[in-house]
């Protein structure tokens, strides 16, 4: 069974980057994945900012990463580039974490004009740490992702059938490295 860990680095659970990341995790574990989360905002905030590589949960969120074949890293696009918190917690994983991986970014921005910040921002730190082997990545505009609350506040998303495209794309690269 082919592991694969997403790495979200959403701020809140009301993040249209949720909507991207639960389809992709679906898709994956329909066709056998196992798929481990790391929701970073949900990660000791204190270690975070202080680097404490000796943290219990940085350290169990990094085995995730170890064991994993394949990674999906997710952000909001926020000035032009990923979140700070995702990049607080990607600063505390090995030097080479994603050496003889395949990686996959899945960035939300509001405007296309956010497209490059997957090559211009992610990618240059990805290869320093390793990563020789991309997969498919997936770029969204918000207004291609509808979210919308039940009357029980349960958050659904809608996405464009281009962007469900992408995304099986994608993970069609993750499965098959």
């Amino acid at each position: 069974m082919k592991k694969i860990t997403i790495i979200s680095g959403s701020p809140n659970e009301k993040s249209r980057v949720n909507g991207v990341v639960n389809y992709a995790k679906e898709t994956l574990e329909q066709s056998g994945c196992e798929v481990s989360m790391i929701e970073v905002y949900s990660l000791p905030p204190e270690d975070l900012m202080h680097a404490n590589f000796n943290s219990k949960p940085i350290q169990s969120a990094n085995a995730k990463v170890e064991e994993a074949a394949g990674i999906i890293i997710a952000s909001p696009v926020y000035k032009t580039t990923y979140t700070g918190v995702l990049k607080a917690y990607l600063d505390l994983l090995p030097q080479k974490g994603f050496k003889d991986k395949i990686v996959a970014a899945y960035f939300v921005g509001g405007t296309i004009s956010n497209l490059l910040s997957i090559d211009y921002a992610l990618k240059p730190l990805l290869a320093s740490m390793g990563c020789k082997c991309f997969a498919e990545n997936v770029f969204a505009v918000d207004n291609q992702i509808e979210r919308a609350e039940d009357h029980e506040q349960n958050i659904h998303f809608h996405m464009s059938e281009e962007v469900l495209q992408r995304i099986d794309t994608s993970t069609s690269d993750l499965i098959s490295y």
